[in-house]
């Protein structure tokens, strides 16, 4: 009897077995269609960023020149380009992140069917031993016809038993992979929902950019004089805004305790941007004499052509945001975004092409706020950063004589302001 049913047990390994090849095979071709997929998204990725470096080389190269129409309309149009294949590169890692979820979804799958096999053959193995275990040691003796029957009949169930605690440990180890599988289906998921957020906010910068181009050549019908006469015009009102800005901020008198943000040191704050290259410091600079009413440029200027992300500096809370444009264009920030950080400093981000953040939004280290454009007082896509001490800078409504509205932006006790890379 013991014969039978260590025969049997055999029979259910063999089948829970062959079920499990039979389900690998009849998905393996569709597995194998899916990694082609993802193999080409990843070939056409390489491709792509390729290409983005080869427009980013040729905006350096813009930047290095004087400022004309010319170069402006090139620089907007090599970075139509750039943003373009940009979307191209978002749009290609939603496929390969789709293709991912599929591929693991089909080994969740797979891993689910094992499972339940698994549990199933322990079942009926458990059932044979227990029905088994029901006869005593003497009559398993007696039903046999010599001690040889008998000594087989033991073993079979020995080997059974021993089959049963490795078919536990396997269904376990199913488990684990199983869970494992779960949770980076969960983690593409999310990448998944943060592409689609990227990709909306790219489409948004190359909405920006052409808008830019064609309100351009409308206001210098196409001609270097109108071109450099409205570049005076934004010097003269961005001066005559700093004046009564200037004016506005020294007359705070606002209490700062040195022990409420912390002493200078490197890497306090994180760097803004993935690639970094300074083009005017902070304080009495090369061009701050001739560009601020103070003389003395009070952030840090980073090149950034037209859609590179924007990252916040510290965790935080994005306090407000902003567009000086709406009431004074081409004279402030234009597009700005206000982070106070848990560690008692803040900082002004400004001249964005698109804001993705929301005042109110809790951020961390590294997430993005926005994409860096031309807006604001700008002669050519950048990043400005400020940094405060916290308690000395506060989001307000000025009602503006220059400008003859109310604009939004943040201002500061002078004496808040600090020089953001003692702190990067």
């Amino acid at each position: 009897m013991l014969r039978k049913v260590y025969s049997y047990s055999i029979l259910l390994s063999i089948f829970f077995g062959i079920f499990i090849c039979a389900v690998f095979v009849t998905q393996a071709e569709t597995i194998d269609q899916i990694q082609d997929k993802i193999d080409t998204a990843n070939k056409n990725r390489a491709a792509l960023e390729k290409e983005i470096a080869k427009y980013q080389d040729q905006l350096k190269t813009i930047s290095s020149q004087a400022v004309t129409l010319q170069s402006t309309i090139k620089s907007l149009d090599v970075s139509t380009s750039k943003i373009t294949t940009e979307v191209k590169l978002v749009e290609n890692n939603i496929d390969k992140t789709a293709y991912t979820i599929e591929d693991t979804g089909l080994e969740i799958k797979n891993r689910e069917k094992q499972i339940y096999m698994g549990n199933l053959a322990i079942i009926e193995d458990l059932k044979l031993i227990n029905e088994a275990d029901n006869q005593s040691v003497l009559e398993i003796l007696l039903s046999n016809q010599d001690l040889s029957a008998f000594w087989t009949d033991m073993e079979d169930i020995i080997q059974v038993q021993s089959k049963i605690g490795d078919q536990v440990s396997n269904v376990k180890n199913i488990k684990v992979n199983l869970e494992k599988a779960k949770a980076n289906l969960v983690q593409k998921k999310n990448e998944l929902e943060q592409y689609n957020k990227e990709l909306n906010d790219k489409k948004s910068v190359l909405q920006s950019t052409k808008k830019e181009k064609s309100t351009l050549l409308t206001a210098t019908k196409s001609t270097e004089a109108n071109y450099q006469k409205i570049l005076k015009d934004k010097l003269a009102l961005k001066q005559a805004l700093d004046q009564e800005i200037n004016s506005f901020e020294s007359q705070l008198k606002m209490i700062i305790d040195p022990k409420s943000f912390p002493p200078a040191g490197k890497g306090i704050l994180a760097w803004p941007l993935d690639n970094i290259f300074i083009t005017q410091n902070f304080g009495k600079t090369t061009d701050s004499g001739r560009l601020y009413v103070s003389g003395t440029h009070n952030g840090v200027d980073f090149r950034a052509s037209i859609g590179t992300a924007v990252k916040s500096a510290g965790n935080g809370v994005v306090e407000g945001t902003g567009n000086t444009d709406t009431v004074c264009p081409g004279a402030s920030y234009g597009k700005w975004v206000f982070i106070r950080y848990d560690n008692g400093l803040a900082s002004v981000y400004g001249h964005f092409s698109v804001v993705s953040a929301k005042a109110g939004d809790r951020v961390k280290t590294g997430d993005v706020v926005g994409y860096s454009g031309n807006t604001g007082y700008s002669t050519g896509p950048h990043l400005h950063m400020g940094v405060y001490a916290g308690q000395g800078v506060k989001i307000s409504s000025l009602k503006s004589t220059v400008c003859k509205g109310t604009y939004t932006i943040p201002v500061a006790d002078l004496k808040a302001y600090l020089d953001p890379l003692v702190y990067l």
